[in-house]
């Protein structure tokens, strides 16, 4: 009997429909092992990204010296509670000071402790600088010989050189390796100088001074000025010397991506009273509460460390006191306030700036204090 040929073609489709459903059905099931396996590696990349969240980093050895003073006071607790190394990294905190401060320094051990600080794994409070810089990773030096009334300049820096040719050498003994410095004590850059030559295994980019309260001083000054947030202005610069001769630059600055002197639209304001209120900020400080400016310096001395380990922001640059290598026609071997952007624990002075000749007369100005400074500090080595 034959069978229609209108059954054959519907057999052959029915036959076709199963067949196609069958591919379809291992496409699908393949699919779906497919989509499985990568749920199960992803779920244990989380795991794994989990665990090593929990995996607790290795503590930082930070010193700081002349720790039982108002900055120190203040700047040991923002460091073991997270502000200059981030909220993952623990922290063993290195605290000296002079003999008469012994006790001084003691209280602040306790309270310290009594605080319970989760990222603190460790104090050493001594009045002994070889214990002190014993194996750390970053130190600040706070520690240094205050200017008196009725002092000269020369008697100052001798008392100076004196402490930080003591330190540094106990830094190049018994500090690690790839130990980064911080200098606050004035006069800061000329002390970073003192220090770097006693201390000639640790690299020139190790050793920086702090200018960084300045950079900020003038960020809070145009911020005041425009009526924004000083998050918003971005890349002032301050050059040259941590003194009243410093030069707090705005001419590549920027308030909510707009050239400052165009968002101030006053030059004259810029050119004159916003660079004396910065330079002499930490006077009129002193003026107002007759005590130094503690707390401003030990958050900025946290912003410095914190940028120059962990990075800049893209885009931003911030000051340091660093090496001369000559840019911009600075001295090579002058500590010079430069702008500088930070990566990988490195630094790097931003290049390629247009300097005019108000700036050029500014920059050099207090490159020659530092010159004198230093000719100043050979001869009370000598």
């Amino acid at each position: 009997m034959e069978i229609p040929l209108w059954e054959i073609v519907n057999m052959d489709q029915i036959f076709v429909q199963n067949k196609i459903w069958e591919i379809m059905n291992d496409t699908i099931a393949q699919k779906i092992i497919l989509v499985l396996i990568c749920v199960s590696l992803f779920w244990k990349i989380i795991r794994y990204m989990c665990g090593l969240l929990r995996q607790e980093k290795e503590p930082v050895t930070v010193l700081v010296t002349g720790a039982a003073g108002q900055i120190g006071y203040a700047l040991v607790a923002m460091i073991a509670r997270g502000a200059m190394l981030g909220p993952n990294q623990p922290v063993i905190l290195h605290m000296l000071d002079i003999e008469p401060a012994a006790e001084a320094l003691k209280g602040v051990k306790m309270e310290l402790m009594d605080a319970a600080l989760p990222l603190l794994r460790g104090i050493v409070a001594s009045t002994d600088v070889a214990e002190a810089c014993k194996g750390v990773n970053i130190a600040v030096m706070l520690g240094g010989f205050p200017r008196k009334e009725g002092m000269e300049r020369k008697d100052v820096m001798s008392k100076n050189v004196s402490i930080y040719k003591a330190q540094a050498s106990a830094l190049e003994k018994h500090a690690a390796a790839d130990c980064k410095v911080l200098v606050v004590a004035n006069p800061a850059n000329t002390n970073a100088l003192i220090l770097k030559e006693f201390a000639p295994s640790i690299p020139d980019k190790n050793i920086t001074c702090l200018t960084r309260l300045d950079h900020n001083r003038a960020l809070a000054q145009i911020a005041e000025r425009t009526k924004v947030h000083v998050s918003e202005v971005k890349n002032v610069i301050i050059w040259g010397n941590h003194s009243s001769t410093q030069y707090p630059d705005v001419n590549h600055a920027t308030v909510q991506d707009k050239p400052v002197r165009e968002a101030v639209s006053d030059d004259e304001w810029l050119n004159n009273e916003f660079i004396s209120t910065v330079q002499q900020r930490g006077a009129a400080i002193i003026k107002a509460r007759k005590l130094s400016s503690a707390l401003s310096a030990a958050s900025s001395a946290c912003d410095h460390v914190r940028d120059w380990v962990l990075g800049t922001p893209k885009g931003s640059w911030v000051s340091m006191g660093v090496y001369s290598d000559g840019s911009y026609g600075i001295q090579p071997g002058l500590i010079y306030s430069f702008p500088v952007t930070c990566e990988k624990g490195g630094w790097s002075i931003v290049q390629g700036l247009e300097i005019d000749a108000f700036s050029r007369d500014k920059m050099d100005k207090t490159a020659q204090e530092l010159i004198e400074e230093k000719e100043l500090a050979k001869s009370c080595l000598n």
